[in-house]
């Protein structure tokens, strides 16, 4: 993606749909796709719709410009200097990245540059990751005296403790293979080859069930909060009512006969 100058009445985020998949591009490369209240306002709003589209299989989060996302927008945090401002941005924000996680689509970070503090929260918070050689990831916020407590929350749930602090704690950039040996991407690739990955990676999703992707997904996360009594039984649960779908008895026929299933969607 190039960095084009941004014009005063372009989106600060676009959205293209094709073949199932439904990408949002995070659109202020002059300000390296910070996360301002507006473009947090922009995403919540994107997601909220994509929720209740059967046609979206699969969203990809990207950036424009140089930057994939270097976190909050530092100018409009300063000029808006209160607790009760701060309080509710960072919620404004943690609502973005609890409605990824509730989505009943899976969401594909495309990482081809920098993703920083809540940038780098933003790709943990995605279910899944492709990042390019050349991108490097950092939660940087300890350098400018602040510690990034809501990064933190999904770094935590991304990759072991002790890795995650030392990013917290340091404010270290880390490579794309690093960040691939710690958890927080999928898959690493030269940058030419980034939209290629992604679409090997998406083209897969949307050749499964929607119904069946979307309960697992659910399921994933909810059994990551339980200990394992809970997991198992809420797995069985699950199971049990997959199994009783419409796609469940197509994919296991078509299996049995060797034919393509064909899905009837959720």
């Amino acid at each position: 993606m190039s960095a084009v100058p941004q014009t005063s009445n372009e989106p600060i985020l676009l959205r293209q749909d094709a073949g199932g998949v439904c990408t949002l591009t995070l659109n202020r490369p002059s300000q390296f796709n910070s996360l301002s209240e507006e473009m947090l306002a922009e995403l919540q709003a994107a997601l909220e719709a994509i929720a209740a589209e059967p046609s979206v299989r699969v969203v990809v989060i990207a950036g424009a410009g140089k930057a994939f996302c270097a976190g909050h927008d530092l100018k409009q945090m300063r000029a808006n200097h209160s607790k009760d401002y701060m309080q509710a941005l960072f919620n404004q924000c943690g609502k973005v990245m609890m409605t990824i996680n509730r989505l009943p689509q899976p969401v594909v970070a495309r990482i081809h540059g920098i993703a920083t503090a809540a940038g780098c929260q933003l790709v943990a918070m995605c279910d899944l990751a492709v990042a390019s050689d050349v991108a490097r990831f950092a939660v940087s916020g300890i350098n400018v005296g602040l510690f990034c407590a809501t990064p933190s929350v999904a770094l935590a749930r991304n990759m072991g403790r002790k890795p995650a602090l030392e990013m917290l704690l340091t404010g270290d950039f880390i490579d794309a293979a690093e960040a691939q040996r710690r958890g927080l991407v999928n898959r690493v690739v030269p940058l030419d080859q980034l939209d290629a990955e992604v679409k090997k990676l998406t083209d897969s999703i949307c050749a499964k069930s929607a119904a069946a992707v979307a309960m697992g997904k659910q399921m994933f996360y909810r059994q990551l909060e339980m200990g394992f009594d809970g997991a198992y039984q809420l797995a069985a649960e699950t199971m049990a009512c997959n199994m009783m779908t419409d796609d469940a008895a197509e994919g296991i026929d078509a299996f049995m006969q060797k034919r393509p299933p064909v899905w009837k969607g959720r």
